[in-house]
């Protein structure tokens, strides 16, 4: 739900850096687009994200997710691996 106050709405950029070897480069398996709530309390998921990437099988390669190193010692956002690409 958006707020009825067009002032208390604001949006972000957030840059994916992709380091790939091979000729097919992974790719997010579907477009993403978060929205996050004014109430949304500490430690909640806001978003899940998924790679896919066309030269490997499914169960061939895991990807690894981190922060830039600019953005890792902000308390408002954090990132947890999955384990599952």
């Amino acid at each position: 739900l958006l707020p009825d106050n067009p002032s208390q709405v604001g949006s972000v950029s957030v840059t994916v850096k992709v380091l790939d070897v091979n000729d097919n480069a992974p790719v997010f398996a579907r477009f993403y687009e978060a929205f996050v709530c004014e109430n949304a309390k500490a430690g909640q998921l806001i978003q899940t994200v998924s790679a896919i990437d066309r030269d490997d099988p499914q169960e061939g390669q895991h990807f690894y997710y981190s922060l830039a190193p600019e953005a890792a010692n902000n308390p408002n956002f954090t990132l947890r691996d999955n384990q599952g690409n």
